[in-house]
């Protein structure tokens, strides 16, 4: 593609608008406390401040408990190697620095500077590096070129008690050793067995290197080749860092090199491997060609020369990406957890393991929706995990402050269970406040059907569910086609041992379920034929009878289809005694905290008998989540303002609510903005029985209800949990199309609570 080529120059124009608009630069600064009142000021500088510094002055350990130390990285460069660009100086790296903080914090939730340093001179480098000690909690070099680095690092490491990583080594080696790990075992190798072939004798080749013989590699194994050949013995005037490789050999060129090899290693320059050097190596041979953009060769011409090859790369566009971004991110938030004063080797290969791990499991849900159309199981195009996979927080922190513990460079001892439980939450929104949820049902071992068993979101919920549930699933499909998806996602789940299948087309329980039905509804019009046509083709229907037949304790329906449509049928066949829909309550996770909003789908009008049952109900469900519920009924009037129906039906509830003598807060009828702010609302009728901001909106209309839900989620980035379809015993639940997987796993694990959690 040429220069002057339209398509690339409209790129061009596009990265450099994303960089300038809407305002210069990826980074800002926010303050984490309030700075609103004269108070708030006197407390973040004068003279509150002094309290702080006082005591940081008498433990120098305190300055992680009242400054943001803990959490600070710094990124530091001096432009002399950045990646595919060269030495560009100090000034033009600090976009790809910029770029590296937002990486930080985007994956791991860590803050950075981005400190661009007018310094050739390493050792003078070092030293400057090593006075910044007070401001960050650890040090990330980065772009500085060979063998520069090597000499930075080294005394960094050495005066510093904080860690310093260069992200240019050891995250390319803990990456690439995390793929070769999966290599091996996909070839049937071992590391102590291999011979390696490195063609790259810079920082990253170097790094790499020293992780594989970490992972048990022989050094006698391994041949370099840097731009003059051959790493032996006979050759002058070798760096430090080399001449630790250099070899006593006869072999000079990489073709030499290549016979019998397993493992080839290219951190150099593009084109330089070719198909007779691939076909002289061992059989199934592993090749990580990580050149970037354009790799030593690429994928089809090695796969072409050997069809049983294993192949890694650097860029995006092929399997198995060598991505520093499935590292960096997640061994800093270990190691700052865990007040490590540095990164060792056992919390590298702990890293190692890990992200080799994540590969090898069940791809997550997460992942399949920000990876669609793309096969995520283990194999020889599966060898690493994608970047966002939501997994890798969790797993490779908590790996990597394990690691720093037991091997004594921790200074702080973390209960991993909680420490794991506490990054959840980073990674799913809903993870705090579904705890109490997920741990009730996992002490019940209810069965849970679906009615849209074919659907790849519900094959993945069952995937999650035997992860993370003790209930057992059933689904309502065709098997070979639920086979098939299965297959087709990379996902473990087995019929008969993770999953019940129920298929309406020719299942045995036909004429029981048929029967059912009509039995229910025989008086409702519905004739044998329509009964037997019904139970054949219509799988919301199949799943409630099911559950009235006590085949399973609750139902989930509405990935596709109108909730209306899927309610008709389960009020039919489950409403039966006290049991019928009181309405649906949507929990919505934001910033400041949860909010539910109730009646979105059900009572499309509600009756003031109604209203007062929806509250009732969903005070009820609020207390599932361990939260003490503040109701608000909301209307178009404001305490009596407004001769309205909306005020009136409000005023209706309220009234009921009053003569039933219940055990929660309640107010209204008010406005939404009344509800949540507790100044005006005290300005506008003083004295109310409703404390704080109301944590519960109920709605006189589902117009209203529907709207409050969809802003909240539009506008305020909420996060759905719900719909919960309330006064059916937890028999039913309906989603909505637009559900997603972990909202699925959200509402099983509702389904899967025992009845009596109801309260």
């Amino acid at each position: 593609m040429s220069r002057d080529d339209p398509k690339k120059i409209a790129e061009r124009q596009a990265a450099l608008n994303y960089h300038e608009f809407p305002r210069p630069g990826k980074l800002e600064i926010r303050a984490t406390k309030p700075m609103a009142t004269g108070r708030d000021l006197s407390r973040a500088y004068s003279p509150g401040v002094a309290d702080a510094c006082l005591e940081i002055e008498k433990n120098a350990a305190d300055a992680f408990r009242y400054t943001a130390k803990g959490n600070l990285v710094a990124v530091i460069s001096n432009g002399t190697a950045v990646l595919g660009l060269g030495d560009i100086g100090a000034q033009a790296s600090k976009p790809v620095m910029e770029g590296k903080a937002v990486l930080f914090k985007k994956f791991a939730g860590i803050d950075c500077f981005d400190i661009e340093v007018n310094e050739t001179d390493p050792e003078k480098l070092a030293d400057l590096v090593c006075r910044l000690e007070p401001t960050f909690g650890a040090v990330n070099l980065e772009d500085i070129k060979a063998p520069d680095c090597f000499v930075v690092e080294r005394i960094c490491r050495e005066r510093m008690g904080i860690p310093v990583f260069h992200d240019d080594q050891h995250g390319t080696a803990i990456v690439a050793a995390a793929a070769a790990t999966n290599a091996l075992r996909v070839a049937d190798k071992r590391f102590e067995d291999i011979k390696v072939v490195a063609l790259g004798a810079g920082a990253a080749g170097i790094a790499c290197l020293k992780m594989l013989i970490v992972m048990g590699v022989a050094r006698e194994n391994i041949t370099m080749l840097d731009s003059k050949g051959v790493v032996h013995t006979k050759r002058n005037n070798l760096t430090a860092e080399k001449a630790e490789f250099a070899r006593e050999t006869e072999m000079r060129t990489v073709m030499d090199a290549m016979e019998g090899a397993d493992l080839f290693l290219g951190v150099s320059g593009p084109g330089l491997l070719t198909q007779e050097m691939v076909r002289k190596m061992a059989p199934h041979p592993i090749i990580f060609a990580l050149a970037n953009p354009t790799p030593e060769i690429m994928p089809e011409e090695a796969r072409e020369a050997s069809p049983d090859a294993l192949i890694a790369t650097g860029r995006s566009d092929y399997p198995n990406q060598v991505n520093n971004v499935l590292c960096f991110p997640f061994i800093f938030r270990g190691a700052l957890d865990a007040g490590a004063t540095q990164i060792n080797d056992e919390m590298k290969v702990a890293c190692v393991e890990a992200i080799a791990g994540l590969a090898r499991a069940p791809a997550s849900a997460e992942l399949g929706a920000a990876y669609q159309g793309e096969r995520l199981a283990f194999g020889p195009d599966y060898l690493i995990p994608k970047p966002f996979d939501p997994r890798l927080l969790p797993t490779i922190a908590v790996a990597v402050a394990k690691a720093a513990m037991d091997s004594g460079v921790a200074t702080r001892e973390l209960d991993l269970d909680a420490y794991r439980a506490g990054l959840q939450t980073q990674v799913y929104r809903s993870a705090l406040i579904m705890r109490p949820v997920f741990e009730a049902a996992r002490q019940s071992q209810r069965r849970i059907v679906f009615a849209e068993g074919e659907e790849t979101r519900i094959l993945r919920t069952v995937q999650a569910m035997s992860e993370e549930l003790t209930g057992s699933a059933v689904l309502v499909g065709r098997p070979e086609v639920i086979e098939s998806r299965i297959e087709r996602e990379g996902l473990s789940i087995k019929a008969g041992r993770d999953f019940e299948l129920v298929n309406p087309e020719s299942d045995e329980r036909y004429r029981d379920y048929w029967t059912t039905y009509h039995d229910i509804l025989a008086r409702d019009g519905v004739t044998p034929d329509l009964a037997k046509a019904i139970l054949r083709t219509n799988n919301t229907a199949i799943a409630a009878t099911m559950v009235r037949r006590g085949e399973a304790d609750s139902m989930i329906c509405g990935t596709v289809g109108q909730y209306l449509w899927h309610l008709n049928y389960i009020t039919q066949v489950l409403a039966e005694g006290e049991l019928h829909p009181v309405g649906a309550l949507s929990l919505v996770i934001l910033d400041q905290g949860p909010l539910f909003v109730t009646d979105t789908h059900v009572n499309t009008e509600p009756t003031a008998e109604q209203l007062a049952d929806a509250v009732i109900a969903a005070a009820r469900h609020v207390r599932r989540f361990g939260i003490a519920p503040k109701v608000a009924i909301c209307s178009g009037s404001q305490f009596g303002n407004l001769d309205s129906r909306s005020g009136r039906v409000a005023r209706g509830a309220v009234a009921l609510l009053d003569a039933a003598q219940v055990d929660f807060e309640y107010e209204g009828e008010m406005h939404s903005d009344a509800a949540l702010d507790p100044d005006l609302r005290e300005r506008l009728f003083p004295g109310n029985r409703l404390t704080g901001k109301a944590n519960v909106l109920v709605y006189t209309s589902t117009d209203a209800a529907g709207a409050a839900r969809n802003l909240l989620k539009s506008v305020s980035n909420g996060l759905e949990v719900g719909p919960i379809l309330m006064g059916m015993g937890n028999r039913a639940h309906i989603v909505t199309p637009g559900v997603t997987v972990r909202g699925l796993l959200n509402i099983a694990a509702l389904a899967g609570m025992p009845v009596s959690s109801y309260g």
